[in-house]
């Protein structure tokens, strides 16, 4: 699926799909096609304080990093996202990130914006994770805030560079419409890489074949 020439383009076994089946070796049966989710967690005085007057409003989180950079959706295109969205007074947007180095680029990304709010370094994982859960949908990379809210329940949509949902980490029971992939008609060798590690020559800006536009449209769809 990632090597560059006689590539084999079609999906792999999912990973849940490959834990199920050694779970069933080891004599455990699991159904994964009709699965139940936990209820929206009950929102603490902590987390208010971080998100005041949010009642009757959409809440979009957005996650725009990831471990490496080829997974990560230009900032400037990130920025095009979030000031288009926030010029619906009905939507709350809540950037998610961690580190002082992505806590400063998210305050870029809030720019004036009254409706957008900086989450990263305010909470612990567990109330992250109640807010998380929420949510009407996440916008993520391929990284680990898709899978928290995937299977929090939560509408994921995910932004793909040099891998591809193909290689079975698809966050869990996500539709594929929702994986927003970069171009393969101009990048054809995409993917590149299972885990986002490996860079093709010619290959860095590949994110930027995927529209802002496309994005917000997908994002006011699920919203709808």
């Amino acid at each position: 699926l990632t090597r560059t020439e006689n590539k084999v383009f079609k999906p792999v076994k999912s990973m849940f799909d490959r834990h199920v089946e050694t779970f069933k070796k080891l004599g455990f049966s699991i159904d994964l096609s009709t699965p139940t989710f936990p209820r929206n967690a009950v929102l603490s005085d902590e987390i208010l304080k971080e998100i005041p007057f949010f009642k009757g409003m959409k809440l979009i989180g957005i996650a725009p990093f990831a471990q490496y950079d080829s997974k990560v959706y230009p900032l400037d295109l990130m920025q095009s996202v979030i000031d288009e969205l926030a010029k619906e007074e009905k939507y709350k947007i809540l950037l998610f990130g961690g580190g002082n180095e992505e806590v400063q680029k998210l305050n870029q990304l809030k720019a004036n914006h009254i409706n957008v709010i900086v989450i990263a370094g305010k909470l612990k994982l567990k109330p992250e994770l109640e807010l998380i859960s929420n949510l009407d949908v996440m916008i993520s990379m391929d990284s680990g805030n898709a899978h928290l809210a995937a299977m929090l329940g939560v509408k994921v949509i995910t932004l793909w560079g040099a891998t591809h949902p193909f290689a079975g980490f698809k966050p869990f029971n996500q539709p594929l419409e929702n994986c927003i992939t970069s171009d393969r008609s101009q990048f054809p060798l995409l993917p590149t890489s299972v885990y986002g590690n490996k860079m093709v020559e010619g290959y860095e800006e590949v994110m930027r074949s995927i529209l802002p536009e496309v994005i917000i449209d997908k994002i006011k769809k699920e919203l709808n």
